[in-house]
């Protein structure tokens, strides 16, 4: 079975899940080259914005002396958790559903409905009997774009979150229904304070890194060190890891989690990935960058794992191996955990989606995402389905165009909603899409607990009410040269900008609509495609004027707070609300799920009344599986990014 590292730190990151960033889907390239980058943004000149956001400092946690454990178990009070394992509960939850059809009338399906759908699920994602699967196999994965960085820490994209998910090592995970748990491979008990303000593990110990070295609690309050460093680059990670006051190991196996205040979401704060003390102890301090320095070089090729497997190969650009490591499911000459389902896993980097349906059909990877031209079109005759079969499921992963707002285009909100009415949505949902995809209206899907009630209704294409609100924003165009322009600090700048957009062509695509659409009420939109890598960058960096992205449904809503607070990490849009930042506060403080609701289904409402971004669309799952799979099942975070996820697909035995 599977370590869980990627699902758990994905709960608090909107991802892979995450909380994860889409910027590396599977599928995101293009076989034409990247455009060059855009000139230096204008930003928003004096008389419009007084002062710069402020941005969320970083602080040092102050020095704690943690009291005796003997003395916290005297005088706290302590509520078990539940400590699981995903692979168990899925085979639990199987075991009551029947199977629709057999394994081979499976195979044969054509899934042309949501009948066939259902009944090729049914059978293929099944777990395995005993002895049924090969343990011998190896899976040919795709990936849509290269590792930025190979130390967990780092994590950031779905591409990180896909292969150090299976690299790293942590205590914690979530099933199927998103609610959390302590993962039985590597905790042995979970406890939590009757005031909240403690989280206390007992971890097992039989725990190795792949250099030999034992796993223990001193790894995880190192790391907590770490994270919290300001001079550590670290901010998806250090989103929630700042809720805590300190984290304190007592012995090798016994850690507790000092929560600065009593939160709903502290369960997902102390869900970080954990560094190997013993390597980072020497190094770290010299170079907190974790990168520059020769021996952090040496480590990004050959990183020491916690997780079940380990990085044997890796060829930038091209390919990533992983090996399942012995001393992950032996350790003493002794089994103690199951032996994952696959021997080795190969990772293969291709951005361009129509180079990688002909690898599926060739029978050189075993599964991707498919976009919605292939679904409809490229996966319907026997070319595909004589190794593969496909499937859907709904999935909270939404896609949006993002405005810089500290750009002069994008600071006014009427300039925001008029791009919105500018955009033709039904086109792209329908042309572009293929009527696969439902329209988005904003950071919640409609099927979550935390959904706005107020029924929000998506944008729809008005060319009138875009150029009535333009004017009204003081983008006219003066001098009669087809372009809006406004005057800025005595100054005409025209309303000419750029996007920046990951290179796949459904995406090229989508902003070449809006560039067509713009066209009609003389603003100009240069359409910028660059590499996953670079879109990442540039965003962090805040150097762009307009983007197209995506984000996956973090497992609480607070994981969607690195997105707005003001002067968040990863609040691209430099939007700044003092509602929002106090309504997520109050949410976190609330432990009623139905008063929680209603503080996030508000953030949903006001974040759709401001349109910092112009949501698009909801994107299920569209997956096609090399006929040679067993195991996949989905969630509303996909197949992969809850527990087991990944860890529940296997290859059967050939007879």
């Amino acid at each position: 079975m599977l370590q869980e590292f990627g699902r758990r730190i994905a709960s608090r990151l909107v991802y892979p899940g995450c909380t994860v960033v889409l910027f590396g889907l599977a599928g995101c390239g293009s076989d034409e080259p990247a455009t060059p980058l855009p000139a230096p943004e204008l930003t928003a000149p004096a008389d419009e914005r007084k002062e710069p956001l402020p941005v969320t400092p970083v602080e040092a946690p102050e020095p704690f002396d943690a009291p005796p454990l003997s003395e916290l178990d005297k005088e706290v009070g302590w509520i078990d958790r539940p400590v699981r394992d995903g692979l168990v509960l899925l085979r639990e939850a199987q075991a009551g559903e029947g199977v629709l059809v057999t394994v081979a009338d499976a195979l044969a399906l054509k899934n042309d409905t949501a009948d066939t759908n259902a009944k090729i699920l049914s059978a293929l994602g099944r777990l395995p009997e005993e002895g049924q699967a090969d343990l011998s196999a190896r899976i040919e994965r795709h990936v849509g774009g290269d590792l930025g960085s190979t130390n967990p820490i780092m994590i950031s994209t779905a591409a990180e979150f896909d292969i150090l998910g299976l690299t790293g090592f942590g205590l914690f995970s979530f099933g199927r229904d998103l609610e959390p748990f302590a993962t039985s491979e590597t905790v042995v008990a979970w406890q939590t304070s009757t005031d909240r303000m403690l989280d206390k593990v007992v971890l097992r110990d039989d725990l190795v890194w792949s250099d030999g070295k034992p796993i223990t609690a001193h790894d995880i309050a190192f790391t907590y060190q770490v994270i919290m460093d300001p001079r550590v680059p670290v901010p998806a990670v250090r989103s929630g890891t700042d809720q805590l006051r300190w984290v304190e190991a007592y012995d090798d196996r016994t850690v507790v989690f000092f929560h600065k205040e009593a939160l709903a979401t502290n369960v997902w704060n102390i869900n970080f990935p954990v560094l190997p003390k013993h390597i980072y102890e020497q190094t770290w301090e010299d170079d907190p960058t974790l990168k520059d320095s020769p021996e952090h070089v040496q480590l990004e090729a050959s990183p020491v794992c916690g997780g079940p497997y380990e990085i044997v190969e890796r060829k930038r650009g091209q390919q990533i191996v992983l090996k399942r490591r012995a001393s992950w499911a032996t350790v003493g000459g002794k089994q103690v955990r199951e032996e994952p389902y696959f021997e080795e896993i190969r990772f293969r980097i291709i951005e361009d989606p129509n180079t990688t349906l002909l690898a599926l059909k060739a029978g050189e990877i075993d599964e991707m995402i498919l976009q919605p031209e292939q679904w409809t079109t490229q996966t319907v005759d026997e070319d595909f389905y004589e190794r593969n079969t496909k499937v859907t499921a709904p999935e909270w992963v939404s896609f949006h165009f993002g405005w810089n707002i500290d750009t002069v285009f994008f600071r006014d909100r009427r300039v925001r909603r008029a791009m919105s009415y500018a955009f033709n949505h039904d086109e792209m949902l329908e042309k572009l899409c293929y009527s696969l995809y439902e329209p988005c209206t904003g950071i919640f899907h409609p099927g979550a607990w935390m959904a706005a009630q107020k029924k929000l209704e998506p944008y729809k294409q008005d060319l009138d009410k875009a150029e009535a609100l333009l004017d009204e924003a003081g983008w006219i165009d003066r001098d009669n040269d087809g372009v809006r322009d406004k005057e800025i600090d005595g100054r005409s700048v025209p309303f000419e900008f750029s996007i920046v957009v990951n290179q796949q062509p459904l995406r090229i695509a989508i902003c070449t609509l809006l560039k067509e659409n713009l066209d009609q009420i003389g603003v100009r939109l240069n359409v910028r495609p660059v590499e996953s890598t670079v879109l990442q960058d540039l965003t962090i960096k805040h150097n762009f004027q307009a983007y197209f992205g995506g984000w996956g449904s973090g497992t609480d809503p607070d994981t969607s707070e690195n997105l707005w607070k003001t002067g968040a990490m990863r609040n691209f849009c430099n939007y700044a609300n003092p509602e929002i930042d106090r309504l997520y506060a109050e949410g976190r403080q609330e432990f009623d799920r139905a008063k929680r609701a209603e503080k996030y289904g508000r953030i949903q409402e006001i974040l759709y009344d401001d349109q910092p971004y112009t949501w698009l669309f909801w994107r299920n799952s569209f997956y096609g599986f090399s006929k040679s799979l067993r195991g996949y099942v989905f969630s509303p975070r996909g197949p992969y990014h809850y527990s087991p996820g990944f860890g529940s697909l296997w290859k059967p035995r050939q007879e």
